[in-house]
């Protein structure tokens, strides 16, 4: 990203297609995509970032799209955290909604875009978990290419990408499943705290498995492939049940799955315990949903 001197002129792009976004950002590769901007403004003011250009996509409609079909809902780059936790984007996707009510305040909500959750990739990214465990699937475009990959090959580490250069997400496609889901988030407050931990959990009632996520707790989502096989054998389908010594062994699994550091937020026991609580308690309350 291109450096210059505090108070030059920053030149904005302001286009209305997706096309014309990765254009204006071809013609200056230094440039900054910019949709909500609550993660990237606050780089800029702490003067750890000072690109040369913005390309600005809220006037790009196509972004903002979103289409909920019986298997899957495709929901635009641009669509905000307010969006997402209200109407049938939260019927459809109600484990993503309860995170998207979890972000900040009302103004940051309102500003903050899923695209932008994704491309930025923090671990404690609130999107990530459930994209994460329901295999989500993100639609990029770039210069004359359209590609299409999972969540887990696009975020590849801290604040890390597949993204290349000038590409744009513009979709994120994710499965309906027939099953109760839940997200759980611990913070050193109740309201506009990031993540020390947070879970999705969801139970697949067709293929009879149990899916999750965690994030804060490494350097990408963590999906704890173990705990998921084991609690997928160990619950009762026909009856919809599981004994409390499986639920307790599925959070302990979770935990082991995770590689938490200590930060100013949590230590890194803390965060592990945290996961294996969340892990159960959002397990023991999917069961209750769908009893």
């Amino acid at each position: 990203m291109g450096e210059v001197e505090p108070g030059a002129d920053v030149r904005v792009a302001l286009p209305r297609t997706v096309n014309g976004a990765v254009d204006a950002m071809t013609a200056t590769p230094d440039a900054q995509y910019l949709a909500g901007g609550t993660d990237f403004c606050v780089e800029v003011n702490f003067g750890l970032r000072r690109p040369p250009a913005v390309v600005c996509l809220r006037r790009v409609a196509e972004l903002r799209r979103a289409e909920v079909t019986p298997t899957e809902v495709v929901i635009g780059a641009g669509t905000t955290y307010a969006d997402m936790g209200t109407g049938s984007l939260a019927d459809a996707l109600p484990a993503l909604a309860a995170a998207a009510r979890t972000v900040g305040s009302p103004q940051i909500r309102n500003a903050g875009t899923i695209g932008g959750n994704v491309a930025t990739a923090s671990p404690a990214g609130d999107t990530l978990p459930l994209l994460t465990a329901l295999d989500a699937r993100v639609r990029v475009l770039g210069p004359g290419a359209e590609r299409e990959m999972g969540i887990d090959e696009l975020v590849t580490g801290v604040k890390r990408t597949a993204l290349e250069p000038q590409e744009l997400v513009i979709s994120i496609r994710v499965p309906r499943l027939d099953g109760p889901q839940q997200f759980l988030k611990v913070g050193t407050r109740n309201a506009m705290v990031i993540a020390i931990a947070s879970a999705a959990v969801v139970l697949d009632l067709e293929a009879r498995r149990v899916r999750a996520a965690f994030g804060s707790v490494g350097p990408v989502p963590v999906r704890p492939r173990q705990a998921e096989d084991e609690l997928s054998d160990a619950i009762d389908w026909g009856r919809l049940s599981a004994s409390e010594a499986a639920i307790e062994r599925f959070g302990e699994l979770a935990a082991q799955a995770c590689s938490p550091i200590t930060d100013h937020r949590s230590t890194a026991a803390y965060r592990r315990r945290a996961v294996e609580v969340v892990a159960a308690r959002g397990l023991r309350r999917c069961l209750r949903d769908v009893a």
